[in-house]
């Protein structure tokens, strides 16, 4: 809990317009809450707010880590706020769009019934296209610089981005065939709330657990540092170990995927 409080205040104290963009993020969790209880609308087999929901979660957890990390990075003032102000403005106008597609009760991704439906999804094309560049960015400055952190740490946050990365092209081939399952067309029978696919392959599992390798691997660093009595080349080794496994596991659920097959049946 004093972690997660450290977060949040260094966050506000360092950029306090990426912080508010965070805050405005969980707002709209709640209103998407709000719309689960109020509105039984389903788009794909499921509640139109659940999509909205997940994104603002997710987007919301992804921007509080790249205003904390970015702390450790040795850039002057300004270029912490451009790229603060780059992440943050640009997923909260993605999320915005999936939360104003589905407040109409419309699908916010491969979207092209319109040219109004084309453009917003041609846009959230384009935003999240920056954002790899940013990532591209910190996987350079991660390896060219020393970063106000331990190495293990260092370490693991080189990996995080890099499965980040990974995560992205993962998205990059749902763009590619307008669809996210593999086998069957989009909808049908879902894990709950997740919704990920119980009949056919799904990409967005791989995505998922990509795009959270940027928590996932910092924190067993985090936790390995604070509680391992072991030498640091160790603690580097630990955390490789970790990093390989994890991605070792996201290379095979998106194998797994693109060959047709569940996660899970169900």
């Amino acid at each position: 809990m004093n972690n997660l409080t450290n977060v949040f205040t260094t966050v506000k104290k360092e950029s306090p317009i990426l912080y508010r963009i965070v805050l405005f993020h969980f707002f709209l969790v709640i209103l998407c809450l709000a719309g689960l209880l109020m509105d039984d609308r389903s788009l794909m087999g499921i509640n139109v707010w659940i999509k909205p929901l997940k994104f603002a979660i997710s987007d919301g957890i992804y921007i509080m880590t790249v205003g904390y990390l970015i702390t450790f990075y040795p850039y002057p003032k300004i270029k912490t706020n451009i790229i603060n102000n780059i992440v943050a403005w640009t997923l909260l106008i993605e999320t915005l769009i999936v939360v104003f597609q589905a407040s109409r009760g419309i699908q916010s991704h491969y979207n092209k019934d319109s040219v109004f439906d084309a453009l917003l999804f041609l846009s959230m094309g384009i935003l999240i296209g920056i954002n790899v560049l940013v990532m591209a960015l910190f996987i350079i400055d991660t390896i060219r610089l020393k970063l106000k952190t331990g190495k293990p740490i260092q370490w693991a946050i080189l990996l995080g981005w890099s499965v980040v990365f990974f995560g992205s092209w993962v998205g990059g081939q749902m763009i590619g065939q307008l669809a996210h399952n593999v086998g069957v067309a989009d909808g049908g029978p879902g894990l709950p709330l997740l919704n990920w696919s119980t009949v056919a392959g799904d990409l967005r599992i791989a995505h998922f657990f990509g795009l959270h390798g940027i928590q996932i691997i910092p924190l067993f660093a985090l936790w390995v540092t604070k509680t391992w009595n072991i030498s640091s080349k160790k603690q580097i080794l630990a955390v490789t170990v970790f990093g390989l496994l994890y991605a070792a596991w996201i290379g095979y659920i998106y194998y797994q995927a693109s060959l047709g097959i569940p996660l899970l049946k169900v």
